[in-house]
């Protein structure tokens, strides 16, 4: 006899004052379980990232894959305060408020479409489904050609120069470790190899290029935006430093005639007094 699944009130109710978990607990005073493992004893020895991988997907990384992904991080780490996620921890620091607070600011607005977290998380879905489909038989450039037809190809082009600087050094890298001849990468230089001739500025950025890479991994597009958090992070605390050794407010300040105002003209506002005379002879 099936067990009627439980809904609205009763389910709620079913998990209410208790926590079911299969990723771990911790027993202060005694010890704490990641994914089933004691963490202090079975997983001390490994790598952070191999912990970050292994807490969001359960999977254990080769070393080259770590180191892989150890240098994507690296190479994109930028302490550039005009950065639009660095500016908003060099603000914090300018700002003198919380250096917590302003890293995890930076780290969410790092999630924009159109060069964060969502630009790399839509171009591992593109080359996902491409490879999907072309595992089924269909024929790559009439695909990528629709595909930037009626949508945008994420991990091609890039604002103000299309020429990403990265990607020859994570490409040598990828050779050195022997992940460069992965389906996913393949698949994304035949892409760029699909689009230039129509479209010449988009050429491949760093978005596709991780994403081939971490999709190679065995990774699926959820668990690659989870790991792709930290991507930015090490750049960040940079800015914020250097703008909090400065004189408070003088980072990025603009000048009310640096302002394009087409507003409202400008208003007269009655003081208190004429407002209190105006009432009271009403």
């Amino acid at each position: 006899m099936n067990t009627p699944e439980l809904t609205g009130p009763d389910l709620l109710a079913a998990h209410a004052g208790r926590l079911r978990t299969s990723m771990g607990a911790a027993y202060p005073g005694s010890h704490a379980i990641f994914r089933g493992h004691d963490l202090h004893q079975d997983l001390r020895q490994l790598d952070w990232v191999e912990l970050y991988v292994f807490g969001i997907s359960g999977k254990r990384l080769s070393a080259a894959q770590t180191e892989m992904l150890h240098a994507i991080w690296v190479y994109t780490s930028y302490p550039d305060a005009r950065l639009w996620n660095n500016r908003v921890a060099g603000l914090a620091g300018s700002a003198r408020s919380s250096a917590n607070l302003g890293i995890v600011a930076a780290l969410a607005l790092s999630e924009a479409t159109v060069y964060g977290g969502q630009a790399g998380l839509r171009a591992i879905d593109f080359l996902q489904r491409m490879a999907l489909a072309v595992a089924d038989g269909a024929e790559l450039a009439p695909l990528v050609l629709e595909e930037a037809r009626t949508h945008r190809v994420y991990g091609y082009g890039r604002p103000i120069n299309n020429c990403d600087e990265r990607l020859p050094w994570i490409m040598e890298l990828a050779e050195q470790l022997g992940l460069a001849d992965g389906a996913h990468v393949q698949l994304a230089f035949d892409v760029e190899k699909v689009l230039l001739p129509r479209y010449p500025q988009l050429r491949m950025n760093y978005a596709s290029l991780h994403a081939a890479l971490i999709a190679d991994m065995g990774l699926s597009a959820r668990e690659y935006q989870l790991l792709r958090i930290p991507t930015f992070l090490a750049g960040m605390p940079p800015c914020l430093v250097e703008a909090a050794a400065k004189p408070e407010g003088t980072l990025f300040p603009t000048p009310c005639s640096g302002v394009a105002y087409e507003g409202l003209p400008v208003r007269r506002w009655r003081s208190h007094a004429e407002m209190t005379t105006t009432a009271g002879a009403a």
